[in-house]
């Protein structure tokens, strides 16, 4: 009999070959863009047709780059397609779509009695004699009302992208405590006298949430504090096991930018708001709220709660849904690049679409995910 002499290397060339001890099966390769290309035998809209909707968004240069893409229809998956290197289980950041996950957030506490609509705001730092910021009330800080003078985007001519309130906040000097860099900012307007979107606004927001939450300055128990409130009254109810909050070093979640979630966990929040806040027939966040979130604001008709509507924006404004192609009901959560949770109540529908097409150039794509939705009856 020969004995079989090992030395480290042979036995590494063994595991490495899959010729060791374990019976453990090897992995399965990664499926192909095509294989995680999926429509429903049960689709309203013939699957040709449907297909034939949904390829441009990955196929045509116009839209750019859409990594996903994925369609509930009266709460069931319908079509779901994925670009190469992704697939169901990948996290995409959500942009400023975190902002309707804020809204939703704001109103357990206002349904809970911690948090009222049309008092000032609870920030500390507004609250000295004479100082006009206490004024500001908690709707118009939802509403983009703020009368804050945020800089979301800078004008031509004006600021440059690295003195917009946005980057400084979230990269540069204010990025180590992002809710008070937002809320030293003063005022440019009267409170509820004009409409301007900022994210600034929403990390307030979530500096409200997270000091109604607790009276602690430590950034790891408002972190810690914020995180049991997100998951005991959102994430875990709705099963959204694989969405992510981020903080910055404060402790205040970034409430105005960033969440990591998969697409299926997107989908399920825009089937939360389309069902009036009840997920398997639990009643979560009031009805009441959800149709607050959903009714155009003072200054902007496209904009609600926290979230966009589909309603055409007054002249010099750009549109941001498709009024004309679809039910005035429509209502998205929207991101930088492209990210889109649209929700039509009237089709018992929700989209998502994750990618990267640069804000300037990102009209083409929504137009087309405009189209997709006109494919649907209403029901």
């Amino acid at each position: 009999m020969h004995k079989i002499k090992f030395t480290a290397l042979s036995f590494l060339t063994l595991i490495l070959s899959g010729c060791g001890t374990s019976d453990e099966p090897a992995a399965p390769p990664p499926k192909t863009a095509e294989e995680l290309a999926y429509i429903s035998d049960a689709s309203p809209v013939p699957k040709a047709r449907l297909d034939a909707a949904i390829s441009p968004l990955f196929e045509d240069p116009a839209m750019a780059e859409t990594r996903a893409l994925l369609i509930m229809h009266r709460g069931e998956i319908i079509a779901e397609r994925y670009g190469e290197g992704y697939d169901e289980d990948t996290r995409f950041i959500s942009w400023s779509m975190a902002k309707s996950f804020t809204g939703a957030l704001i109103g357990f506490l206002v349904a809970d009695g911690r948090l009222v609509l049309d008092d000032p705001a609870p920030v500390p730092a507004w609250q000295r004699p004479g100082d006009p910021r206490g004024d500001i009330t908690l709707r118009q800080l939802i509403h983009m009302s703020s009368g804050l003078d945020h800089t979301e985007v800078p004008e031509e001519g004006g600021a440059t992208i690295f003195e917009a309130d946005t980057n400084r906040m979230l990269f540069l000097d204010g990025s180590g405590n992002m809710a008070d860099y937002a809320e030293a900012r003063p005022m440019e307007a009267e409170p509820g006298a004009k409409f301007e979107y900022s994210t600034a606004t929403s990390m307030i927001l979530a500096d409200i949430i997270t000091r109604t939450l607790t009276n602690s300055t430590d950034p790891k128990v408002r972190r810690d504090t914020a995180m049991r409130f997100i998951r005991g009254r959102l994430l875990e109810p709705l099963g959204m096991d694989s969405t992510y909050f981020e903080f910055d070093a404060n402790g205040t979640f970034l409430g105005g930018s960033i969440i990591q979630s998969t697409a299926r966990d997107y989908a399920t929040f825009g089937e939360f708001l389309r069902n009036n806040g009840a997920r398997k027939g639990a009643q979560h966040l009031p009805v009441s709220w959800v149709k607050f979130m959903r009714t155009s604001s003072a200054n902007d008709p496209a904009y609600g709660g926290h979230i966009w509507l589909n309603k055409k924006r007054p002249e010099g404004r750009n549109q941001v849904l498709f009024p004309d192609m679809a039910p005035d009901t429509v209502f998205a959560a929207l991101g930088h690049l492209g990210q889109q949770i649209i929700v039509s109540p009237e089709q018992k529908l929700t989209l998502v679409r994750l990618g990267k097409t640069q804000d300037d150039v990102n009209r083409p794509m929504t137009d087309q995910m405009g189209r997709i939705v006109a494919l649907f009856p209403v029901q």
